[in-house]
């Protein structure tokens, strides 16, 4: 015994050491969540699945989808966020099996953290009642007909810019048509991108790399390894890169004030409401560059048939790249935000699965624009809540959630598009007015 864990071997486990890539040792040892939470370091990592205890300090640099989306779950329960990720976690759990070095003592609750046991219980509940009810099964005419109107539309601009030329009125056209295809291809590779198409893995991650490289002229790696981490920790500072503003901006409520405090002035943050427009006129130059330069290894790597997507090769015989360029800018920009900038933004609290991401997400009023705008990311709540789970079915479970967050007072926000896109600026307004108060006055 030692260091908070109950042991029938005579010494605890060192770190990365024993038999197996991760350090296991046959899973004989007991523990304790004090012993657990003590291995959170970059070179010592445990983390907890259904009470199984595995030693991951090795193997994370192997983890499919990241090192660091595994290690934002050391030291702690990932039981949920396995659950979320993987759409077979039988088949995973096969992977795990060298990695266990023991189990939570019987004494032990299930949840750490004092997280509410009865909550993540109903949780399980209810995806139990999705898997049977097969919602979480994806219609494949659903995004066959989806992805061919994406290229429909890239083929037609494409089409008129050769036969009848560059002139004004078919440059706006071509280029509406471009950023409506681009901004559509962006939610498509969402889908794939989350395994939440094709029975197969395998089939998602091929076709995910065809519409993000060769229509999008992106890495699937470098999606796959921010955009987890976003949905493991979101909002979470120091774990979720989309709240990583490089000093640009401060975000929430904390944030401001710690940057007040320590007088760090980076940027004139009180006025950070309006250069947040002229953020989005760089981001648009940015983008150019990116498309007509997108060649990077990792790119080659995803797209080793062609090196050069889609979408530069059908606007470099013009002028209008830039103008679709700009509209898929602010088109991406205002949907992917407005459903978290304007939540709760704070550093680790340790919640449960449906607790932190409620307090990170809303959602969107349901309409077909809405739906078809925002690629059905305006049900956030439940696409973050069960992120394998195919858009067309998010209507059906949205009411179940409401009801199940009804239940245990959590709050659940859907707000109008307007005041969605609206309270991103004035969520900005705040932070800044909260730093300008700390830098000044504390």
């Amino acid at each position: 015994m030692g260091g908070g864990g109950q042991q029938t071997e005579s010494s605890e486990p060192a770190k990365g050491d024993g038999v197996g890539p991760g350090g296991g040792r046959g899973g004989s040892a007991v523990y304790t969540w004090e012993e657990v939470q003590k291995h959170c370091h970059r070179g010592d990592q445990w983390l907890v699945i259904d009470r199984k205890v595995y030693n991951i300090t090795q193997w994370a640099k192997r983890h499919p989808g990241g090192i660091r989306v595994i290690s934002h779950f050391a030291g702690e329960d990932a039981t949920e966020a396995f659950v979320a990720f993987h759409p077979d976690p039988n088949f995973v759990r096969k992977f795990l099996k060298p990695l266990l070095i023991g189990e939570l003592a019987p004494t032990e609750p299930s949840q750490d953290q004092g997280k509410n046991a009865v909550l993540v219980q109903d949780f399980q509940a209810l995806r139990d009642r999705l898997e049977r009810e097969g919602l979480l099964r994806a219609r494949p005419l659903f995004f066959s007909l989806y992805l061919g109107h994406i290229l429909l539309l890239e083929a037609l601009a494409l089409g008129l810019l050769w036969v009848w030329g560059t002139s004004w009125s078919l440059t706006l056209l071509c280029s509406l048509m471009l950023a409506t295809s681009q901004a559509q291809a962006g939610w498509l590779q969402h889908d794939y991108g989350h395994l939440s198409v094709c029975k197969k893995s395998s089939w998602n991650h091929v076709l995910h790399k065809f519409v993000i490289g060769h229509l999008k002229g992106a890495s699937a790696n470098w999606w796959n390894h921010r955009h987890f981490q976003h949905h493991a920790k979101p909002n979470v500072f120091s774990k979720d890169p989309d709240v990583n503003s490089l000093h640009v901006f401060v975000l929430g409520d904390k944030q401001p004030v710690e940057y007040g405090i320590k007088k760090l002035k980076y940027m004139p943050y009180h006025h950070q409401h309006q250069y947040f427009f002229l953020s989005k006129l760089l981001n648009t130059f940015h983008g150019f560059l990116y498309r007509i330069t997108s060649t990077s290894i990792e790119q080659v790597k995803d797209r080793p048939l062609c090196v050069i997507p889609i979408f530069p090769f059908c606007v470099s015989v013009g002028p209008p790249l830039l103008i679709p360029v700009f509209l898929e800018s602010h088109w991406f920009v205002w949907v992917t935000q407005m459903n978290h900038l304007p939540m709760e933004i704070d550093h680790e609290r340790h919640q449960d699965w449906l607790t932190m991401q409620l307090s990170a997400t809303c959602n969107i009023e349901q309409s077909t624009f809405n739906d078809w705008f925002s690629g059905h990311l305006n049900f956030q709540i439940e696409h973050h809540l069960f992120p394998t789970m195919p858009r067309h079915n998010y209507h059906l479970v949205a009411p179940l959630v409401r009801a199940l967050c009804e239940k245990h007072g959590v709050p659940y926000q859907v707000k109008t598009l307007q005041k969605g896109m609206t309270d991103v600026v004035r969520s900005l307004k705040k932070s800044g007015d909260l730093w300008l108060d700390a830098y000044l006055h504390k």
